[in-house]
């Protein structure tokens, strides 16, 4: 069974590294492919097709984009 990204380890300061935000990018971006993997998956299980589920995320991700600019 393959790693989760979550078991991946995270650069220290002294890796030459400027920001947390640096450090913690690559996680963030493998748990996120990570995730819409997941949930692609379980949408086709469910009788989805791929196509719609990525559509349904991208709504997702917009809504949240939307609702993050209204709220501050």
């Amino acid at each position: 069974m393959p790693l989760s990204a979550a078991s991946q380890t995270i650069a220290s300061p002294r890796e030459h590294i400027l920001t947390v935000q640096e450090a913690l990018e690559p996680l963030f971006l493998a748990l996120e492919q990570e995730v819409e993997v997941k949930m692609i998956a379980a949408a086709v299980r469910a009788g989805w097709s791929a196509e719609d589920a990525v559509a349904a995320i991208d709504e997702l991700r917009r809504n949240e984009l939307v609702a993050d600019v209204t709220s501050h």
